[in-house]
């Protein structure tokens, strides 16, 4: 029975690698605390990262149950802010995509660092998806409603994966934990081809303006 249940999970994960190109980029326009709130809700990329946060914070137990899910937010607000000043950041997508990678295969190989470099992994990548949040909340109707929605939403969803990894833990010493994570790494490769494919677009249509400059 744990066997089919991972498998069908496995099936589900991959079955939505396919709506992952559109999953990061809210509407221009869109309002405030409902809009926030359901953005992580509905990103998945935003959803595994912060979903993974929680569930490495309960494998690795200990402070880290609450440090991790405390920390993320609170550097997610400053990766804001330098998103709604235009202060550059390169690499977002790609970043964001690193983040499912490697915090998947954290979980899958049940890696225990110390607190500080855990929280230093995490901070970083918080950076990366403050920015994208932070990006755009000038287009948000309401952009303090919206920040608090979000922040909550986070909240929310680290709660949902320190609760999963509570519960998985136990179950064949942590494997069943460990291979979730390692599903989630795999959906973040998927994030990365879709990242590196927008970038290589974005280079060919700079070639193609130089060109047309140059010729």
């Amino acid at each position: 029975m744990p066997h089919r249940r991972l498998a069908a999970l496995a099936a589900l994960i991959l079955l939505i690698i396919p709506q992952m190109a559109a999953a990061h980029i809210t509407q221009t326009g869109s309002g405030g605390f409902t809009a926030g709130f359901e953005h992580p809700l509905s990103g998945y990329d935003h959803f595994l990262a912060m979903f993974s946060v929680g569930l490495w914070g309960a494998q690795m137990g200990g402070r880290r149950v609450w440090s991790l899910p405390v920390t993320f937010p609170m550097i997610m607000v400053v990766g804001g802010i330098i998103g709604i000043l235009g202060l550059p950041l390169p690499g977002i997508e790609i970043g964001i995509a690193l983040s499912i990678i490697v915090l998947g295969l954290a979980i899958g190989a049940a890696w225990k660092p110390a607190e500080w470099v855990s929280l230093a992994i995490i901070a970083v990548f918080a950076l990366y998806h403050g920015y994208a949040h932070g990006a755009e909340l000038p287009m948000a109707a309401d952009p303090a409603d919206y920040a608090i929605g979000f922040v909550l939403a986070t909240g929310f969803i680290h709660v949902i994966g320190v609760g999963v990894g509570l519960v998985l833990n136990p179950i064949w010493k942590g494997r069943l934990s460990q291979g979730l994570g390692l599903l989630i790494a795999v959906v973040g490769l998927g994030f990365l081809a879709l990242a590196l494919g927008y970038l290589q677009s974005q280079l060919d249509f700079l070639n193609a303006g130089l060109s047309i400059f140059g010729s």
